[in-house]
């Protein structure tokens, strides 16, 4: 684990100085508010529906600070997803990966968000198929199948298996997320050069 986190540290340097707005969304009891305190605190802890958000600062490797906001996922909470939507340089998606009854209303959520806004368009994805130490867990490429993710084209995106409760998968998650963000930052860069 410590090689990943100096190799993520001396990929990107420091980030610490101008966090990056991540928003973290998904349906309830998909996980998010325990992945965002299983990054900030290293621990595993007992939460409540969220009616909201919760919002953190979290530096998941030396060098590299998001701002996460982790909005509720309850079905009448979902609308006011897009109110987080600008200034936003990141997505987590979380998904209960052992939910299979909520799996369309999952990708519907998630395609309804993407095609909501021309403000995300361009902005990386990153899928957490949580919950991946339960039993009934979907395997990671199945639930890609099944969220249609292969149609997402405009959106760079990554898909994650993990679980929360162990931490299995979520730097790797984290670093696949920040390599996304890297370039998306980049890429806006040079439009803006190009633009003045």
């Amino acid at each position: 684990m410590g090689q990943v986190m100096t190799k993520i540290s001396s990929a990107f340097g420091d980030w610490s100085k101008n966090p990056t707005r991540v928003l973290m969304v998904g349906l309830d009891a998909a996980g998010k508010t325990t992945i965002l305190y299983k990054l900030k605190c290293n621990e595993t802890v007992q939460t409540i529906p969220t009616i909201g958000f919760n919002v953190e600062t979290i530096t998941p490797v030396p060098g590299l600070t998001f701002t996460v906001w982790d909005v509720g996922g309850q079905e009448r909470l979902r609308a006011l997803w897009r109110h987080y939507f600008v200034g936003t340089e990141g997505i987590i998606f979380v998904i209960d990966s052992a939910d299979q009854m909520r799996f369309l209303d999952a990708r519907e959520e998630l395609f309804n968000m993407l095609r909501s806004s021309d403000i995300l368009d361009g902005t990386p994805l990153l899928i957490l198929a949580n919950k991946q130490d339960m039993a009934e867990a979907e395997p990671v490429q199945r639930l890609a199948d099944t969220l249609d993710l292969r149609s997402i084209t405009k959106n760079p995106w990554h898909i994650q298996p993990t679980s929360a409760i162990t931490g299995e998968g979520l730097y790797e998650g984290m670093n696949a997320i920040a390599k996304m963000v890297k370039q998306f930052k980049k890429d806006n860069m040079k439009k803006d050069q190009a633009a003045s």
